[in-house]
C-alpha cells in the first residue's frame, strides 16, 4: 500500500515538474510587443478605492502618465467621504486636473467594489473604460497596449497578467512570490492550453457600448468574483476576452502571516467555488510538495531534486521577465509548501474575510455578509 502511494505521489511530482518546465518555455511569449500601435479613443481609468494603500499616489499617477495620444481622465471612488485613500487622490488632482473624486455611500449590493463602480460610472467620460484594482502598477506603454488589443476584431474586453511586488515587509514579499512564481505561471499555461479563460482585476478594459450590453456593473453587485463574472458576460455576447502583455505588477501589502493567509485563502476558495474541477486539477502546480511526500513514503531523493530545480528555473525565468527579483530564490521551498497548504485548506472553506467582513460563499458565486468585524 505504501509503495502504491509513493508511486502516485511520484507521478504527481513528475507531472507537476513537466507543467513547470512548460511554463518556463512559455514565459517568453509574455514580453511587451515593441510595435504596439496606440489608438486615440478617449479613455477613462476607473479606480475603486478603499482604505490606505502603499504608494497610492504614485500608482494612480502611473495610470495617467501614459505614452498615448488620446485623452485620458480618471475617476476615483470611495464609499466613505473620510476614506484615507482620498488624500492620495487630492495629491494627484493638485497636479492633474482631469481626475474626479466620487464619495458615495449608497450601497448597491454585497460587493463593495462593484457598489463603488456603480456610483462612479456616471462620472466617466471616455469611450473606453479601463477598470483596475488600486494596488496595480503599470508602465507608460500600458494604455497603448490595452487599446491596441481591444481594437482587434472580435475582442470585447482586455485583461492583463500580473506579477507580485512586496511593498511593506518580508511577508509582503512572500505574498508577491506566490503571485509571481505560482499564480502567473498558471495563467500562462491556462491561456496557452485554452483551459482557462481569465478576466482579472489587474485590468478589465472594454468599450462603453460593451458595458451597456452586459447591463453595466449592477448585475455583479452580489458576486464575490466580479472580475470573472464580467469576463463571462462579455463572452456570452459572442466576444472574446483577450489576455495580452504587458505583465503588470500587483503591489502586495500583507504585513503578517495572518493577513497573508486570509487573503490567499480567499483567492483559493473563490477559484475552487467557480471551477471545482479545474481547481482540483491545479494539484499539478504543487510539484515540490508532492515530491517531499513521495520521498517520505519511500521514493528516491532524486524526485525532490528534479522538482526543486524546475521550480527554481521557473522563478528565475519569471523574475527575468518582469525585470526584478520578487523574493530571494532560497525562499521558494517554504513558499511552495505554504501554497500547497492553502490549496488544501480551500477545500474546507465556506466563508472568507473580505475587507473587514466575513462573507459566506454560495455555490452560484454569490455572497452574503455574515458578521461585520469592527
Amino acid at each position: 500500500m505504501i509503495a502504491a502511494i509513493s508511486l502516485v505521489l511520484t507521478l504527481l511530482a513528475m507531472i507537476g515538474t513537466a507543467y513547470t518546465l512548460a511554463a518556463v518555455a512559455l514565459a517568453g511569449r509574455w514580453r511587451t510587443p515593441a510595435d504596439a500601435a496606440a489608438g486615440s479613443a478617449s479613455i477613462t481609468m476607473l479606480k475603486p478605492l478603499h482604505g490606505p494603500e502603499p504608494m497610492l499616489e504614485a500608482k494612480l499617477t502611473g495610470f495617467l502618465e501614459q505614452d498615448y495620444p488620446g485623452p485620458i481622465d480618471m475617476v476615483c471612488g470611495v464609499a466613505d467621504p473620510a476614506d484615507p485613500a482620498l488624500e492620495a487622490v487630492r495629491a494627484v488632482q493638485a497636479r492633474v486636473t482631469d481626475v474626479t473624486r466620487v464619495a458615495a455611500s449608497a450601497r448597491r449590493g454585497s460587493n463593495g467594489k462593484v457598489s463603488n463602480l456603480v456610483n462612479m460610472l456616471p462620472h466617466a467620460k471616455g469611450d473606453i473604460l479601463i477598470l483596475s484594482d488600486s494596488d496595480m502598477i503599470v508602465g507608460p506603454d500600458y494604455a497603448a497596449c490595452v487599446t491596441n488589443a481591444l481594437a482587434q476584431p472580435g475582442v470585447g474586453a482586455v485583461t492583463l497578467p500580473y506579477a507580485g511586488i512586496g511593498e511593506t515587509n518580508g511577508w509582503s514579499r512572500v505574498a508577491a512570490a506566490g503571485i509571481s512564481w505560482g499564480f502567473l505561471p498558471s495563467v500562462m499555461i491556462g491561456v496557452a492550453t485554452g483551459l482557462a479563460h481569465p478576466c482579472m482585476g489587474s485590468t478589465i478594459a472594454l468599450r462603453r457600448e460593451t458595458l451597456d450590453a452586459i447591463g453595466g456593473f449592477e448585475p455583479f453587485a452580489d458576486l464575490l468574483a466580479d472580475d470573472h463574472a464580467i469576463g463571462a458576460a462579455v463572452r456570452a455576447l459572442g466576444l472574446t476576452v483577450a489576455v495580452v502583455p504587458p505583465v503588470v505588477l500587483h503591489g502586495c501589502s500583507e504585513s503578517s502571516f495572518v493577513a497573508l493567509w486570509r487573503h490567499e485563502l480567499r483567492w483559493n476558495a473563490t477559484v475552487r467555488m467557480l471551477d471545482p474541477a479545474g481547481y482540483a486539477g491545479s494539484a499539478v502546480t504543487h510539484a515540490f510538495a508532492w515530491s517531499l511526500l513521495a520521498v517520505a513514503t519511500g521514493a528516491g531523493g532524486w524526485v525532490i531534486g528534479i522538482a526543486l530545480l524546475a521550480r527554481l528555473a521557473l522563478a528565475a525565468r519569471i523574475d527575468a521577465l518582469v525585470g526584478r527579483q520578487t523574493a530571494p530564490l532560497w525562499w521558494l521551498p517554504a513558499r511552495d509548501l505554504l501554497s500547497a497548504s492553502l490549496y488544501i485548506a480551500a477545500f474546507f472553506t465556506r466563508s472568507v474575510d473580505w475587507r473587514g467582513s466575513r462573507l459566506h460563499m454560495a455555490p452560484n458565486g454569490r455572497m452574503s455578509a455574515e458578521t461585520e468585524i469592527h
